[in-house]
């Protein structure tokens, strides 16, 4: 077995640009794709989150809906336009006044909800779509009138669309 030793004196030293490094560029190349990436997956994550409240908004329309039709069982009709969601905190004091109105008032907290926008909901008694009834909705993210996708108006109307 024969083992060589490499004794030369005049070898020369390994080239500090054969170790194994990243340059400046690669480097910076990866921060540009990682920002690409982020700013791709962030707006995804924005849409769903305006999807989400859209969904929200709808649900606490349902639930409102729910609370006005016990003031209406309780009570003999829904709260006037002027009398507002409030009568469902508040027992209004105009007329018509209420007959049966709870202790408390009909939502938890003491206060109504606001949309997920932080707006408050629009309410209408009798509705001028649901004219037996009343309208309740939320102007959507731009908090006005119309509006598409994010911006529209959600209802408790068949078409979804705004109130007038």
């Amino acid at each position: 077995m024969e083992v060589s030793l490499d004794t030369n004196p005049n070898a020369a030293a390994p080239d500090a640009r054969s170790t194994a490094a990243f340059t400046l560029i690669e480097i910076m190349a990866v921060v540009i794709i990682i920002g690409l990436l982020t700013t791709i997956v962030g707006a995804a994550i924005f849409n769903q989150v305006d999807k989400g409240r859209v969904t929200t908004a709808g649900a606490q329309i349902n639930s409102l809906e729910g609370v006005l039709e016990l003031y209406r069982m309780d009570n003999g009709r829904f709260p006037t336009t002027e009398q507002g969601l409030e009568a469902l905190v508040r027992a209004p004091t105009g007329d018509p006044a209420p007959r049966n109105y709870p202790p408390g008032g009909y939502l938890k907290g003491g206060k109504v909800p606001k949309d997920p926008w932080g707006n408050p909901y629009g309410y209408e008694s009798p509705g001028q779509r649901n004219v037996h009834s009343f309208d309740l909705w939320s102007f959507g993210a731009d908090g006005a009138n119309g509006g598409e996708g994010t911006d529209a108006d959600v209802g408790n109307w068949e078409d979804g669309g705004g109130a007038s």
